[in-house]
């Protein structure tokens, strides 16, 4: 495939750049007025992520505002819980709802592993935002698909939703039995790494791992509960897809930098909460680095964008092995005038 904008796919190389390639978490969401037209037109999100073509469509519309150097493909990350049979809904108003949460040993042992097919429709919205994206056979810049991590969708099919409280009823099954948390772990982990893979034989250039939650995590448990089957997932994807790049973003998780560098992640997002410098000594020289400004920015104001980006750039080299782009997912209430600040801060 050739790539009208190939900028953000020589950042997962050694070449030195004429500037960061910067994509946005969220840059597709609810803070833009096309975006929520689009999804009134749709009828609800879940009925938004299941068209392929309001999938397309709403993946186009940050690209027409903004000078991007990648997609993210529109969906959720919870499209395998509910494939798994768990009941998810999205109330007006409201966050993530699964109907049958994992709260008993029964629940657990009745969890089954999702055929990946079942998610076809989301393998179809990957290859019609490819589409979307190509015109005479070059496409204008790289798509992402991605996934949440098996810890951090443990954690909502355990709760039933979000949470207030860091996951509790989540941790004290960790603490009073782990093994069942590890049954939900690897039932995950396996759907996890298929849905992955048939992303990315659908079309998309760059696969991302979503461990929302791993930071709610001790050093020792985060081991144990989430790299572990970060790492497995990395190991089976470089065999299946070798020439596709993995991103993997750890909220919370700055302690383990290093070692999800060493689990093979050919890149590391970094939250805005950690120092991209000490990030780029644990990482080492050979991965690529992604973050980590602050979402809240784009709540302020151009001039106190711009100092954020100086500040940020003196301090780090921006043009070898590093991605532009928030420390988490963009807010509601960002003003997108202010989006169009920090890109073109970045690019200049």
């Amino acid at each position: 495939m050739k790539f009208a904008n190939d900028l953000f796919l020589r950042a997962f190389t050694d070449e030195r750049l004429p500037h960061p390639p910067v994509w946005l978490l969220r840059q597709a969401g609810r803070y833009l007025p096309e975006y929520r037209a689009t999804r009134a037109k749709a009828g609800g999100f879940m009925d938004l992520c299941r068209s392929p073509s309001f999938c397309a469509e709403v993946l186009l519309q940050p690209l027409a505002r903004y000078q991007l150097d990648a997609a993210i493909v529109f969906s959720d990350i919870l499209t395998i819980p509910d494939a798994m049979g768990l009941g998810l809904s999205f109330g007006v108003g409201e966050g993530p709802r699964l109907a049958r949460p994992l709260q008993s040993e029964s629940a657990i042992d009745a969890l089954r592993v999702p055929d990946v097919s079942t998610l076809q429709y989301v393998f179809d919205a990957v290859a019609e935002c490819r589409r979307a994206l190509t015109r005479d056979g070059v496409q204008s810049v790289p798509l992402i698909g991605f996934s949440g991590s098996p810890f951090t969708l443990a954690c909502y099919m355990v709760e039933g939703a979000g949470s207030q409280n860091d996951f509790a009823t989540t941790r004290r099954m960790m603490l009073q039995r782990p093994d069942l948390l590890e049954r939900v772990l690897a039932a995950n982990e396996q759907i996890v790494t298929d849905y992955l893979e048939q992303q990315a034989r659908a079309g998309a250039n760059v696969l991302m791992l979503f461990d929302s939650w791993g930071g709610v995590l001790a050093p020792l448990q985060y081991e144990r509960f989430s790299l572990s089957s970060l790492r497995r997932i990395i190991a089976a994807l470089k065999l299946r897809v070798p020439d596709v790049p993995i991103i993997v973003f750890s909220k919370g998780a700055g302690h383990s930098v290093a070692a999800i560098a060493a689990a093979g992640a050919d890149a590391v997002h970094i939250d805005w909460q950690s120092d991209l410098s000490r990030a780029r000594a644990d990482a080492g020289e050979s991965v690529t680095l992604q973050g980590n400004f602050d979402p809240l920015l784009l709540t302020t104001d151009a001039a106190t964008i711009q100092r954020a980006v100086s500040e940020t750039l003196a301090s780090f080299d921006g043009k070898r092995r590093y991605i532009a782009n928030l420390g988490h997912g963009i807010t509601p209430d960002a003003q997108p005038e202010l989006v169009a600040a920090l890109v073109n801060a970045i690019r200049s």
